[in-house]
């Protein structure tokens, strides 16, 4: 009980540290926030009324990819700090220090996660004054922030795995291209039923899509039907995997650094 304690404690010190450090970096709102609040608007006000979205309005569909570009580019951020602490010495300085070695990453995923679902409000509120319309109830809600958090903790861990392989802290940034790509080989920006068939198989059978949908239809009041349960085994997934996988690279970089 006291390890675990212990375990929260540092990690709690080393999220105050990065939150310290990413506050004072302008790059932070623009990565994290006002570029997916840009894209957001270009969607909306430029090609927004070129897509068909059936009975839903655009700003209501595109909401959900907005969220979750701000959520893939807050993990890419995460990325590039780890490796920047990697770079400039900073992590072998911790490693003699009596903290948990789990505590330097879990500070920059908390972090992470903590920027990513403050974004997502920011999103929200800005698509509210587009015209964004939700009828989720309370507990639609809920569901959906439970998925944004799950999302938001999976991508951060992921992101802390290739903060730790990557060469340059240029390197690790290059992590957002892929969540990035997969986002928009989804159903975030249009349906996958006027896409061209091989595009619209690897939208329909990759993570981001059902989490879309699931989000699509909570936030419009409906039932999401299978959707939720595939969002979520991808989600938790996510999370585990990459969990389990950050924690084996940082522990044999840690043996060989």
């Amino acid at each position: 009980m006291a390890s675990v304690l212990n375990t929260l404690r540092d990690t709690v010190t080393m999220t105050g540290r990065t939150l310290k450090h990413s506050l004072r970096n302008a790059d932070t709102i623009t990565t994290v926030v006002v570029m997916p609040l840009f894209i957001m608007a270009m969607f909306v006000y430029i090609f927004g009324s070129s897509i068909k979205t059936g009975s839903l309005d655009y700003v209501n569909y595109i909401v959900p990819g907005i969220v979750l570009m701000c959520i893939a580019n807050g993990a890419a951020y995460a990325a590039f700090r780890l490796n920047n602490d990697i770079t400039k010495g900073i992590i072998n300085r911790f490693r003699t220090m009596p903290i948990a070695k789990s505590a330097v990453l879990g500070g920059h995923v908390v972090s992470s996660t903590l920027f990513s679902l403050i974004s997502a409000v920011v999103v929200f509120g800005a698509a509210m004054l587009m015209g964004f319309h939700p009828g989720a109830s309370v507990e639609q809600w809920a569901l959906v922030g439970l998925l944004l958090f799950i999302v938001s903790l999976g991508m951060s861990w992921l992101s802390m795995v290739f903060g730790l392989l990557a060469k340059s802290a240029e390197g690790a940034s290059a992590f957002s291209y892929v969540l990035l790509l997969m986002i928009f080989l989804s159903s975030a920006f249009a349906p996958t039923s006027g896409m061209n068939s091989i595009v619209r198989f690897v939208a329909e059978h990759q993570p981001m899509t059902p989490v879309l949908d699931a989000m699509r239809a909570l936030l419009a009041g409906t039932t999401p039907g299978q959707t939720v349960v595939q969002s979520l085994i991808w989600t938790v997934g996510l999370l585990v995997v990459s969990y389990i996988l950050a924690m084996w690279v940082y522990a044999r970089r840690s043996v060989r650094g």
